[in-house]
């Protein structure tokens, strides 16, 4: 069996890579520049500032942790990209949780495959995607 190694690539430049999780990138991106605009969803009428998209995620993450989620489980996400694909991304960084992608064009026989394999503990979707109706089909 082959040994798996720990490596990166951090391309043809002189910057360091950061050693900063992803909620602590957030925060820092949160106390820099609170009033710029961090996340547009135009097809949902949705713009939020850092300081709101950082509320929006910090909402996600005591929601997730609420419902029992810790650093380590699988939460999954059936949904098309919109805003809250974003809150739940970063809420799961957050948390620690692994997020788990699952394709918005997966029929049930796909999504039950992909939740046992991934060993999703929860299951974030969207109530229809195109002619999937998720919630039917769940």
């Amino acid at each position: 069996m082959a040994r798996l190694t720990m490596s990166y690539d951090r391309g043809d430049f002189d910057a360091a890579l950061p050693e900063q999780t992803v909620g602590a990138c957030l925060a820092e991106a949160v106390a820099r520049q609170p009033g710029v605009d961090a996340l547009v969803s135009r097809h949902q009428g949705i713009r939020e500032t850092y300081a709101e998209f950082g509320q929006s995620v910090q909402t996600v993450a005591r929601a997730l942790m609420a419902l029992g989620i810790r650093k380590g489980d699988r939460v999954g996400i059936w949904s098309p990209n919109c805003a809250e694909y974003a809150h739940v991304q970063f809420g799961c960084a957050r948390t620690g949780a692994i997020l788990v992608v699952i394709n918005p064009a997966y029929r049930p026989r796909e999504l039950e495959y992909a939740l046992r394999q991934s060993g999703t503990r929860l299951l974030i979707t969207a109530e229809a995607f195109k002619t999937s109706d998720y919630l039917a089909m769940i």
